[in-house]
């Protein structure tokens, strides 16, 4: 780094200021500031001197300090739980979706220890102009609506109602792709997993059973409402309904887990107990996460886009920065059936 910059208090390098590229260049600041705004006022030779100085220097932009002196923030704060598989994928496509708007994104990580309220409210201290929120449920994105200034967008579940947009997959028809593709290599008896905490349970599991009960078969729900189901999108749900499953005795065909992670919990704890998948047991799951597709998982799954989510998302709070007088809306996104080597048609009839 340039000579030109001094060290800080602690004797450590400093990051470099537009006063540092003024001196320099040997002009004012506030042609500096002039040109890092686009403002007009400047010439292209002298544009292109303070670009190549500010590179030089390694100056870079507070983006921060640049939306306070903006009268509208420019910043869409994302809430979002960094244990969830399929999160980082969607957020991964909120960037670009942003940026081409003219917007930048802030995280905020809801883990164990830290709620969705604590991380939507850290983001509004940061004057974001609206927020995601990916993978709450409908009354905590209620809440976190209701005591927000700026709109809010939940991401993964949610339902038609006045205080928040929503964007989600087909649950409901996602699983009935795999309910039907099962049926449709021969099997009946297939059991579906309910972790009722999961927000978009209810909805997934309406899908399996209007399924089954449109093709003449039998439901079989394994409900998953123990205490360890806190962890409500981790393997454990599937770990446990696994060892339900093998207390029966006689095991099902088919099994249809609400998750991947739910599904990767069934085939590990089957698989050691002697079960083959699919040769005994089918599995599917459902977002068609990264683990999904390892090769010694191989699941066949209902894939949820996270780009269209991702994209769908940005879009709902824009629209609503833009136009505060507009009614929050939903966008429902469309689902596909990924097949792995998870699911084959019955060796035996059980």
């Amino acid at each position: 780094m340039s000579s030109d910059i001094a060290d800080s208090d602690d004797g450590s390098p400093r990051p470099p200021t537009m006063a540092d590229i003024a001196a320099h260049l040997g002009v004012s600041r506030q042609l500096v500031s002039l040109v890092m705004r686009d403002a007009p006022g400047a010439s292209k030779e002298t544009r292109r001197r303070v670009r190549e100085a500010a590179e030089e220097l390694g100056f870079r932009p507070h983006i921060g300090a640049s939306s306070l002196r903006r009268a509208r923030s420019m910043d869409l704060g994302v809430v979002f739980a960094p244990a969830h598989s399929t999160e980082p994928e969607i957020i991964e496509h909120i960037y670009p979706a942003a940026a081409a708007l003219g917007y930048n994104v802030i995280l905020s990580a809801q883990t164990a220890t830290r709620s969705t309220n604590q991380a939507a409210e850290e983001l509004l201290g940061h004057r974001c102009a609206a927020l995601i929120a990916i993978g709450p449920d409908h009354e905590i994105l209620r809440a976190v609506a209701q005591r927000s200034p700026v709109p809010v967008v939940g991401v993964g579940s949610g339902r038609r109602n006045p205080y928040y947009d929503f964007v989600r997959s087909e649950g409901d028809k996602g699983i009935a792709k795999a309910v039907t593709h099962l049926v449709e290599l021969g099997h009946q008896q297939i059991v579906y997993v309910d972790p009722a905490a999961m927000p978009s349970a209810a909805l997934r599991r309406r899908g399996y059973e209007r399924t089954m009960s449109r093709l003449g078969l039998a439901t079989d729900v394994l409900d998953m409402t123990g205490d360890y189901t806190k962890g409500d999108y981790f393997e454990e749900v599937g770990s446990a309904a696994a060892r339900s499953l093998l207390q029966r005795g006689s095991l099902p065909t088919a099994v249809v887990a609400p998750n991947d992670n739910t599904a990767v919990g069934l085939l590990q704890i089957l698989c050691r107990n002697g079960v083959r998948v699919p040769e005994d047991v089918s599995i599917t799951g459902f977002d068609d996460a990264p683990i999904a597709r390892l090769s010694s998982v191989d699941l066949t799954t209902v894939r949820q886009d996270p780009e269209l989510m991702g994209v769908a998302a940005v879009d709902a709070a824009v629209r609503r920065v833009k136009d505060t007088e507009l009614k929050p809306g939903g966008t429902v996104v469309e689902t596909s059936l990924v097949v792995r080597g998870s699911t084959a048609a019955p060796f035996e009839p059980r």
